[in-house]
């Protein structure tokens, strides 16, 4: 099936299923790949579009979590993810890749394929999320960002840059807080999920100040690594 011109990536799409791992558009997400099946990924993805798609599995995974009665191979996977281009890649000397990928718009997943190389890969489809590639950077008010940020970290103990974030237009704002936070993934799948830039920042003031005690980083959350 032919897409349209402005489709932000391929039909067919290589992804990492990794827990608590939050990719939007426009956000940065630096990920160390060592695993064999995921270094042929990123060659692959190297010498095509570049693009990759990441995605949570429903059950959390080694990766980030204890072990699990769930074979981490063929974990179920959230229906929506986003899909990040390369931009940046650097090949180590050790055979692994150090990436930074970029998102770019964010996917349904239609079906998954065969296997390729060891990694996974799915059919997405992008229509129901065309607005990605539209957002305005700063039609939102960044000031209730800002005072909920500062009344967070207040409350847990965290330390923001809070110059530097005022200098975010607010989508970008908005989307950088969503990545960033140490929120749960069924919450990040929730901030993922959520179907434009108004109801995300609902949900992101909700989560911040709902007085739940968030988790501690490493209890869930490792920086991305791909072993």
């Amino acid at each position: 099936m032919a897409l349209p011109a402005d489709t932000p990536a391929p039909a067919v799409i290589p992804v990492f299923p990794l827990t608590g791992s939050l990719l939007l558009p426009g956000t940065l997400l630096p990920l160390n790949v060592f695993e064999p099946r995921y270094r042929h990924m990123v060659a692959d993805s190297l010498a095509g579009e570049r693009t990759i798609g990441m995605i949570q599995p429903f059950v959390p995974r080694p990766d980030n979590w204890p072990a699990l009665d769930v074979p981490p191979d063929n974990a179920e996977l959230y229906s929506v993810g986003c899909v990040g281009r390369m931009d940046r890649c650097e090949p180590q000397p050790d055979g692994r890749y150090e990436i930074v990928l970029k998102g770019l718009c964010r996917f349904r997943v239609r079906r998954e394929l065969p296997l390729h190389r060891g990694y996974r890969r799915i059919e997405a489809d992008y229509s129901e999320f065309a607005a990605d590639l539209g957002e305005p950077e700063s039609f939102l008010d960044p000031s209730r960002l800002l005072a909920a940020v500062r009344a967070f970290g207040a409350a847990h103990g965290f330390e923001f840059d809070l110059d530097l974030l005022s200098a975010l237009p607010g989508v970008a704002l908005l989307n950088g807080l969503a990545v960033a936070l140490p929120f749960r993934p069924e919450e990040k799948q929730a901030l993922l999920e959520a179907p434009g830039a108004v109801e995300r920042e609902h949900l992101l003031l909700a989560l911040m100040g709902m007085g739940f005690e968030p988790a501690a980083a490493d209890s869930y959350y490792a920086p991305p690594t791909v072993h």
